[in-house]
Parts: C-alpha cells; structure tokens; sequence
C-alpha cells in the first residue's frame, strides 16, 4: 500500500483513509495513482457495502501535494486528479466523504466525487487554482456545478477563499454538518443504516440519479433495473421481513463494476 493511504474493512464498511498528517493529508502524485486500484479491490470485495473516505489528524485533505503539482496537473485525461476522482464517482456502492478540517482544493475534489458528505462543525472548504493560476480540470469544475450551482460553483473557484462547514451546507456542497466531536459517531449510525438496505436499490438508484444529473437518457437504465429487480428476490425478501418483523436478509450481491 503506498504511504499516505490505506484501506480497512469492517462490518460492511470499507474506510479509505488519507494518512499524511504533516502536509495536512495532501496528496502526493502516488497517493493519486493508487486510489483507483484500492477502489477496485473494495468494489470486487462483496462483504462491502458502502465506502467512507476521510482523513487522518484533524483534516480530511488539504489538496495536491504542490511539490508534485507538475506530475499531478496535466494537460489531458490522465491528470492523476480526474483519473482517481472518475473512479471514486464510478464506485458502485454507496460513498461518503468524512470530514473534519480542512477539505481544500483536490480534498473538495475527492468530496465532491463522493454520493454524500458529512462534515465537522468548524470545517474549512475550498477550491483553490486562483491561487496558483491554473485551470481547474473540466470534469471537476462540471460535477462542482452540478452539486452547488454555476453561482456557487463562481464564487469557490474565483475567490479561492476557504468558507465554512455552515456556508458549504447552505450551497449544497454537504449534506450534513454535526458537532465536532460527533462525526465519527454519526457516520458509523448513518453507514450501519445503509448496509442494512437494498444494495440493488442502492446501486439502481445510484445510476439512475446520476444518469439524471447529466441530462443523460434513464429510460434503457430504468429497465434494465426493473429487469434486474424481477429476478432478484429483493421484493420478496423485503416484504416478507416486514410481515415478519424482523431485519430484511437481502440475496442480492453487485458485480464489482
């Protein structure tokens, strides 16, 4: 595993964890190449149900390592920051950034490619490039619009200036903000909750929404769910728990992509 990251898993959750405290959790030019294979092997680990992303130390992550910025920002599609980003958006199961501290320039990046986010009362958002005169990658720039609007999504990138947890929930950039010594229990209630759900909800929905988000057609996706769904047993085994009273024991497993 390369320094800086690494992965855990228990009771269904899978917890990738920026580990570089004393630059602040950023990402090093390596720490970027190796997120999509420890994606990949917590896509293919069934016992998985959801993925938590968050930092080590107080932070979540402070962005790209500028020492490295010349290997991380390229000019294409394999800029180490879109290629991890597109393969955290693309995981099949259910994602959620953790965070505390300061989560700034990639750090939002890797938020905003995540399903939900919580964060700590007294977190610092921002996204940065004004401040060294780069172009934030287009696909960052276009799923920062979608989740916070063209306005908000302006007001990020041509200030630079870091907002709090209070004004990051009021634009859309997360969706809940606790006390700051509640997240990890509030993620741990919140991620039991999801592993005990359809994941073929889940994942169907998952698809369907961001189908939807980027004014993609749905229709030949909603089929295929509906399709999925008939042969699952899902149906039978929810309502069967819910005459019974007792946990749903859903059969359905995803492929890993």
């Amino acid at each position: 595993m390369v320094t800086g990251l690494h992965a855990e898993v228990a009771e269904g959750v899978g917890t990738i964890t920026i580990d570089r405290p004393a630059k602040r959790n950023a990402m090093s030019a390596d720490m970027w190449r190796a997120l999509p294979a420890i994606l990949d092997d917590l896509a293919a680990n069934r016992t998985v149900r959801v993925v938590v992303l968050t930092g080590a130390g107080g932070n979540f992550c402070a962005g790209a390592d500028i020492s490295e910025l010349a290997d991380i920002h390229r000019d294409d599609d394999s800029h180490l920051s879109t290629v991890a980003e597109r393969a955290l958006a693309a995981f099949p199961k259910p994602t959620l950034a953790a965070i505390e501290g300061y989560c700034v320039g990639g750090g939002c990046q890797l938020a905003a490619a995540c399903d939900l986010r919580f964060a700590a009362e007294g977190s610092r958002f921002g996204v940065t490039p004004a401040k060294l005169g780069i172009v934030y990658p287009a696909p960052a720039t276009t799923r920062l619009v979608r989740l916070v609007g063209p306005s908000a999504a302006k007001y990020l990138l041509y200030s630079a200036d870091l907002v709090g947890a209070g004004h990051a929930l009021r634009i859309g950039l997360l969706d809940e903000v606790v006390p700051a010594d509640g997240l990890r229990e509030r993620v741990t209630e919140f991620t039991e909750t999801l592993a005990s759900r359809s994941l073929l909800t889940q994942r169907a929905t998952k698809d369907i929404v961001d189908a939807i988000a980027a004014a993609g057609p749905v229709e030949e996706s909603a089929r295929r769910w509906l399709a999925e769904v008939a042969a699952s047993g899902e149906v039978e085994e929810g309502i069967a728990a819910f005459l019974e009273r007792r946990p749903p024991d859903f059969p359905w497993t995803a492929p890993a992509r």
